[in-house]
This record gives C-alpha cells, structure tokens and sequence, in this order.
C-alpha cells in the first residue's frame, strides 16, 4: 500500500482585522484610554481612531457587535511578538541522552561511561542507560541487572547530582533500560 506524506499544518496565529478590513457594519467601541464608549457604526469609529491617528483594531471578532480598540497596530503587533519570543525563551528544553552499556564492558569504559553521564546531568538533561543482551550472554539476564543498577547506584551516590529513578529498570526481551533524571538540589 502507498503511504501518502502531508505536510505539517503550520500554526495559525490569530489574526486581528485593522481599519479598513474590518467587516461589521456596527462595533462596540474603546477608545485609545480604555474608555468604553458602546456600540456605534464602523465609519464613526474609524473617523474616531484618524482623528487621533492611530488604527482601529478588531480585538474580539466573535462577540455581537464585534468589540474593537484604537491603538498603535504596529506596537500592539511587536508586544505580542516580544512576549511570544519571551515565553518561548523560558520553556526549558530537556534532552535525553543515552548510554549504552555491555556484560563484558572493561573498567576503563564503565568509568569513562560513568563521567560521561555526570556531565549529562550538569547540563541538564536526563540520562537512558541501555544494556543489550547478545547470543549466549542472554543466559545470565542476572548479570545485565547487577551492572545496571550499579551504574545507577554510583550516579545516586555522586555528591553534587540528585539522581531520580524517572523509569525503574525495564526488560524487553534481550534490552533492559533505566531513565534517570537529576532533580538539583
């Protein structure tokens, strides 16, 4: 069967009308102070917001009569975006790195594995450990199960990280992981 791509809808910022567009013939009118002067016709209101020179702007298209504001569009439209751009700046993104560990893993890997997942966690992201079972190695499941929570028991003892079990040791099949998460201090 052919599998069909669309593209990603891209999201629909709301839309505000501005002098001329606007469309009702009656609008429920606020002036450039925030006074509420009631309903009355678009041209009066329109010849209200060039008599201070400013736009007229549909904030609430939806409400009977739709409810419009005299102010500066082009400051009003830099507000918005300022604010979008300052929220978007305050989400933290949180990634999850991975690392993946082996029965037979040497010393010298297993502690150049265990630094590496200390610097995960000082720059703030959660940590999946991963052990992969391969051929005869899936007899002694035990032994995957020792390593990974020693792993993990080394991480909870390291003084400066607050190391949280986000998701217990799971199996399936041959692959058991662990995600764990520094939660500061």
């Amino acid at each position: 069967m052919r599998r069909t791509w669309r593209k990603a809808k891209p999201k629909i910022e709301k839309k505000f009308w501005v002098n001329g567009q606007i469309r009702a013939p009656e609008v429920f009118f606020i002036d450039e102070n925030g006074v509420k002067h009631g309903n009355m016709g678009t041209h009066e209101a329109l010849r209200r917001a060039r008599e201070v020179e400013m736009d007229l702007v549909e904030v609430n298209p939806t409400a009977k009569p739709p409810v419009v504001k005299v102010m500066d569009y082009g400051q009003f439209k830099y507000d918005q975006e300022k604010k979008a751009h300052k929220q978007k700046m305050q989400q933290k993104k949180v990634d999850t790195k991975g690392i993946r560990l082996s029965v037979r893993i040497s010393k010298h890997d297993y502690v150049f594995r265990l630094e590496q997942a200390k610097k995960f966690f000082q720059k703030g992201h959660k940590l999946k450990i991963d052990l992969i079972l391969k051929g005869r190695e899936r007899a002694h499941p035990e032994k995957a199960v020792e390593i990974i929570n020693k792993f993990a028991a080394e991480l909870e003892q390291t003084e400066d990280l607050n190391i949280l079990r986000e998701q217990d040791l799971t199996r399936q099949g041959g692959r058991f992981t662990m995600v764990l998460i520094n939660k500061g201090k």
